[in-house]
């Protein structure tokens, strides 16, 4: 069952059915189907699957598509899963949607389309740890948009300038307040960068998380320290998040937890670690919830004006049943980094105060920056 940690449904096990997606369909209330659907479609939708020749098309639902939003609301891993159940994925050769789903990327609110499918749509759940997942999809036959894209200044600037690289327009709408979900849209519909290309969704996420991590890490290595050592820490959806922060030059460490009988674990809990200093070397083995997890950790940093070394470590508890995606990953630790920290007078009292959030002391085990501050001194300490 360890396996479950890495295959996350791909069947590596050898079973014909994922008892973990067996688990997932059986909470997915039925829902409607049709060959056609006139409604919102609040964002878009690129396949990976025989990359560069994907299919696209917009997501239709009548509710938002916006984690933000469902956590203010406090939404349960339930209702979000019963949205997601109803929402459907339309499917179309890129060049027979291009238009439309720029447009509705573009747009500052949900626009309204009108879709004709091949046949009726059917259930199609397919997950991993980085998207959050879509119950219905449908082949179009037709696509119409039915009003007109609302396009913030700073969006419609970024995107019009076709000489800016895409890794300095993802920094800049960072920088001008422009939230990472809708970056990643821009960029997976192919309107940032010199060269535009369609870029597949799940790895549009982890890109704009990763650029504009990197953006907000240019300007935090330029910053004093913090005064002392800060922790933080809160919990989403059977996540906890506890953050250590201490007083140095830029370097970051996740260390992941999926705990006993946990979605991805079986009778022994699964843990991943890894790290970086000024430069990421290598695809983080935790994949996007690594990025997601570090751009909330940089963006506290850079709202302060302080640098400093962090730990971050996430326990995911049978609680969390169902996976939501990796944006659950960037809001509970904004969630933990929005808290007030709790100021410790010493590094062994954040270890003990992470300790007690997580409910145990094996993740020491795994972290190198952890000893690497406790041996090791700085410039900062003299």
């Amino acid at each position: 069952m360890m396996q479950c940690a890495e295959c996350k449904g791909k069947l590596l096990c050898g079973l014909p059915k994922c008892p973990i997606m067996n688990r997932f369909h059986a909470q997915v209330r039925t829902a409607a189907r049709g060959a056609s659907y006139m409604g919102r479609a609040p964002s878009v939708f690129v396949g990976s699957y025989g990359y560069p020749a994907v299919s696209a098309g917009p997501l239709m639902t009548a509710d938002p598509d916006a984690p933000r939003l469902w956590v203010a609301q406090g939404l349960s891993i339930e209702d979000i899963v019963g949205i997601r159940a109803q929402t459907i994925r339309g499917s179309a050769g890129v060049e027979a949607v291009r238009g439309e789903i720029q447009e509705i990327a573009l747009s500052s609110t949900p626009l309204d389309v009108e879709a004709a499918f091949e046949r009726p749509v059917s259930f199609d759940l397919r997950f991993d740890g980085t998207i959050t997942p879509v119950g219905l999809s449908g082949s179009i036959k037709k696509l119409d948009l039915i009003d007109n894209a609302r396009v913030s200044r700073s969006v419609d600037r970024i995107t019009s300038d076709t000489d800016l690289p895409a890794t300095a327009a993802c920094t800049a709408l960072g920088t001008e307040g422009v939230d990472v979900y809708q970056i990643s849209q821009l960029m997976s519909a192919g309107l940032l960068g010199k060269k535009r290309r369609i870029v597949p969704t799940r790895w549009a996420i982890t890109a704009v998380d990763d650029t504009v991590g990197n953006g907000l890490k240019d300007h935090i290595r330029r910053f004093s320290p913090l005064g002392e050592v800060e922790f933080f820490t809160a919990t989403l959806y059977g996540n906890t998040m506890a953050v250590i922060l201490v007083p140095g030059d830029w370097r970051f460490e996740m260390i992941e937890i999926w705990g006993r009988r946990s979605l991805w674990a079986g009778e022994e809990e699964s843990i991943v670690a890894d790290g970086e200093g000024l430069k990421k070397q290598g695809y983080s083995p935790i994949a996007g919830a690594y990025y997601a997890a570090r751009l909330a950790v940089a963006e506290y940093l850079s709202r302060t004006g302080r640098s400093g070394r962090a730990v971050v470590v996430r326990y995911a508890g049978s609680d969390y049943w169902a996976p939501l995606g990796s944006w659950v990953i960037r809001e509970a630790t904004r969630a933990a980094m929005q808290n007030e920290p709790v100021q410790c007078e010493n590094l062994d009292a954040a270890m003990a105060l992470t300790d007690a959030a997580i409910g145990q002391r094996g993740w020491r085990q795994k972290s190198r920056l952890i000893p690497e501050m406790i041996t090791q001194k700085t410039l900062f300490d003299f």
